[in-house]
């Protein structure tokens, strides 16, 4: 059990949605303060902001300087996720708190989602299994045929772990690999282009690996879904601010692109209701890290680099 010098547990405001195994350990080590969301104020909270010494949150919640500045003694912010873009890093370096997430516990789990959605989008998996619950293949015959990924290019955007653990398993369906980073990569042995558009016009399927935030926000548009063309596939494993959402479903509708897997979404849960019809479209509920076991995993990561800011250890995964 985590205690101050006083005998009293740390102050933590967590905000949902977490496990209820991870929320049940931050009960054991800290005084817990639980949002449903982080636009919620309830009395419990603002009696308690001078006490509140840490965040952890959804990496998809958003922590803003209005919230942070409610806080006048936090000191950390800790992201359940690989992802941080929801909390607001420039305020926190700027007022001297840390922010942290937890890489590398979901990296095989994303990577697995992705190859399983490029597996469901290529050979129509989702489709077959609707053809056959509406009794289509007894009463029209043998469904359409599909493609195979072997020979096919898978196109990266984001070449970091996430990224570099897809083309792993892209390489076993004998798929080559390109990519689209920041910057190249000496070590990586994958053929580099300098924009999202150059590599959606060179590969079949384009994976979205990559961070979301500013810097990325509506990277992909309607002219790269263009470059993509017909034949070609998107997958988002990313931040659904990533892509122009609204090009999508054109480019979608209109058959600019040949169908598309998606586990992210700009307004979760809300979901351009536009997709729920398309066949040529693989819907996921944000669950590409979601297995019991990395779960767990986060959730401890997460409650792991609470418990060294309050015990003034190096922090396992600092950000910022």
């Amino acid at each position: 059990m985590n205690e101050t010098p006083n005998g009293e547990k740390p102050c933590v405001l967590l905000i949902e949605p977490m496990p209820s195994w991870t929320i049940e350990r931050a009960r054991d080590e800290f005084d817990l303060i639980v949002l449903p969301h982080e636009s919620k104020r309830p009395q419990k909270f603002l009696d308690n902001v001078d006490r509140i010494r840490g965040i952890a949150m959804p990496g998809f919640a958003t922590v803003d300087a209005s919230l942070m500045s409610l806080l006048p003694n936090l000191e950390i912010v800790a992201c359940f996720g690989v992802g941080y873009d929801g909390a607001d890093v420039s305020y926190a370096q700027a007022n001297g708190v840390a922010v942290t997430n937890t890489p590398d516990v979901l990296t095989d789990c994303v990577a697995d989602l992705g190859m399983a959605l490029i597996l469901a989008c290529l050979r129509r998996i989702v489709v077959g299994d609707r053809y056959v619950r509406a009794g289509r293949w007894k009463s029209e015959g043998i469904m359409a045929l599909n493609d195979a990924p072997r020979g096919r290019c898978l196109g990266i955007v984001g070449m970091g772990r996430i990224g570099l653990e897809l083309a792993k398993r892209a390489e076993v369906f004998g798929m080559s690999i390109a990519y689209y980073n920041r910057s190249e990569r000496g070590d990586v042995p994958y053929p580099y282009y300098a924009s999202t558009k150059a590599l959606a016009e060179a590969c079949d399927v384009l994976a979205l690996t990559c961070p979301g935030g500013e810097a990325t926000q509506n990277m992909i548009d309607g002219d790269v879904l263009q470059a993509l063309g017909p034949k070609g596939y998107l997958v988002n494993i990313a931040r659904g601010t990533v892509v122009d959402e609204a090009a999508l479903v054109q480019a979608l509708s209109e058959q600019t692109i040949a169908g598309a897997g998606i586990d992210v979404f700009v307004d979760e849960p809300n979901v351009p209701e536009a997709l729920f019809g398309m066949e040529n479209v693989v819907l996921q509920p944000h669950q590409a890290s979601a297995t019991i076991e990395t779960r767990t995993a986060m959730g401890n990561l997460t409650i792991d680099n609470l418990l060294a800011q309050f015990g003034s250890r190096p922090l396992p995964n600092q950000v910022a």
